[in-house]
């Protein structure tokens, strides 16, 4: 090891050491040295949402004293409140970890020098123009880098370009005299947080850890194996940024192919849920990606854009890439259409059309709405002079781009919908006031083709 830093933080309640899925690994201390804790804290986790919030209730459940951050006092309040998004497990562990004394929650970023280590989850989005827009992350960066003192260990997971770790940290880390793996450690590992997903516990899904010094990865794997089975060890932090990079966007290109196999299917007459089906009974050599409305939330909408706009800094042509996310782009504008169609065949218009949409999240059992397809498909159906409603029991409200508020309709069956488009299916959702009598467009695939039920 470098300088006068041990392998990482020592928590109070530790796991046994972290099975390391990459051989290499062995060029690294085997051991950890022993100090008696100088922090107030183990952990400080900056940005409390559908990452952080399990981030931190995953670290508290190892039994580390955990510090949440958050800009947001509302934020706050809602998680004080256990009132957040959460998935039924880490609902349990947050009911435990508001109980906790070594659980705090702080609007205070001063206090982030109070932590043996700060684990930055903030959302990385793209504009309009479908440009990184880096304000979130380069803000949280430097009030990091302003608290940072010596013997801490940084810690970036938000999915970003390859390189943000060395420009956004390790550089104004060393302007300050604070050099990574000499005084300070400093590691990328990649969020593997899945919203309304309950199947995986955090502790069984592996994790990509790569440091800018070998002594940081070192640091990053102690941390993170205090609550992660399966550790990955990669050469360096770009290497893990490629990595989330690399996962999104091979998501983002199978999904626009499943959405274009959706589309020729349409025109053969065929299921396409039939066929995908029947393709992946194939053992080897497959993986089933089912087509939708569009992509939302924060990873698949965004992140192979991060990817793209460095290639085109390097002149590098991704056309690949480049025609998935256009065609994902493109999806809601497709659902629009397949509407008009619908209601042309019925001698209807779309213009002061009754369009009931049942389900707004970007994907089922979640309260997110961060990029969700409905949004941009309830716009356009009122540019278009549709009369139009929502159903979703996870939704209240819904703010439209233009300022535009609608709300939840709790009485769906009285909006006696012209077409109802089913958009997000949850499972809780209660879809038996459907009357067979009305048209219905299903972009989510899953009910049955029949007279009046369409498939995108």
């Amino acid at each position: 090891m470098t300088g006068n830093l041990v392998a990482g933080p020592q928590l109070s309640n530790r796991h046994s050491a972290p099975k390391l899925l990459d051989s290499s690994t062995t060029l690294f201390d085997t051991a950890l040295e022993q100090q008696e804790p100088a922090f107030e804290f183990d952990v400080a986790i900056v940005g409390m949402g559908y990452v952080g919030l399990p981030t931190a209730l995953a670290f508290t459940a190892a039994g580390a004293r955990v510090l949440g951050v958050d800009a947001s006092p509302v934020r706050l309040d809602v998680i004080r409140s256990g009132r957040a998004d959460l998935v039924t497990s880490d609902r349990e562990r947050l009911t435990q970890a508001l109980a906790d004394p070594y659980f705090e929650l702080t609007t205070d970023s001063a206090r982030l020098s109070q932590a043996a280590a700060v684990i930055i989850c903030v959302p990385t989005p793209v504009d309009a123009y479908l440009v990184p827009d880096l304000a979130i992350l380069s803000s949280a960066c430097e009030t990091v880098v302003e608290q940072a003192v010596s013997g801490q260990l940084l810690l970036l997971t938000s999915t970003t370009y390859v390189g943000t770790t060395r420009d956004l940290l390790a550089t104004p880390l060393a302007r300050r005299g604070l050099i990574p793996g000499s005084n300070i450690h400093l590691a990328f590992s990649p969020e593997r947080i899945n919203p309304g997903a309950d199947n995986f516990a955090h502790e069984d899904v592996p994790r990509v850890v790569g440091g800018i010094t070998k002594s940081c990865t070192t640091a990053a794997v102690a941390l993170i194996g205090t609550y992660t089975r399966s550790i990955h060890v990669v050469s360096s932090a770009d290497a893990a940024e490629m990595t989330k990079l690399v996962e999104n966007t091979f998501r983002a290109v199978n999904i626009g192919l499943a959405n274009e196999f959706a589309d020729m299917s349409h025109s053969l007459d065929l299921d396409v849920m039939e066929v995908i089906g029947a393709a992946a009974t194939k053992p080897y050599g497959f993986m089933a990606f089912t087509p939708g409305p569009g992509v939302g939330g924060h990873c698949i909408p965004c992140d192979p854009h991060y990817l793209l706009w460095q290639m085109r800094k390097l002149r590098l042509s991704t056309p690949v890439i480049e025609q998935a996310m256009n065609a994902i782009a493109a999806r809601p504008g497709k659902v629009v259409d397949r509407i008009r169609k619908i209601l042309s065949d019925r001698d209807m218009g779309l213009h002061s059309a009754r369009i009931l949409v049942v389900g707004v999240a970007y994907k089922p059992d979640v309260e997110d709405l961060r990029e969700s397809p409905a949004l941009e498909i309830l716009s356009s159906l009122m540019d278009e002079g549709a009369v139009v409603a929502y159903h979703d029991h996870l939704i209240p409200t819904v703010r439209l781009g233009d300022g535009t508020m609608l709300e939840h309709d709790a009485e769906p069956d009285a909006f006696q919908a012209d077409l109802i488009l089913l958009h997000t299916a949850h499972s809780a959702a209660d879809v038996t006031w459907i009357s067979p009598e009305v048209p219905v467009l299903d972009s989510t695939f899953r009910l049955p083709l029949g007279s009046n039920i369409y498939h995108l």
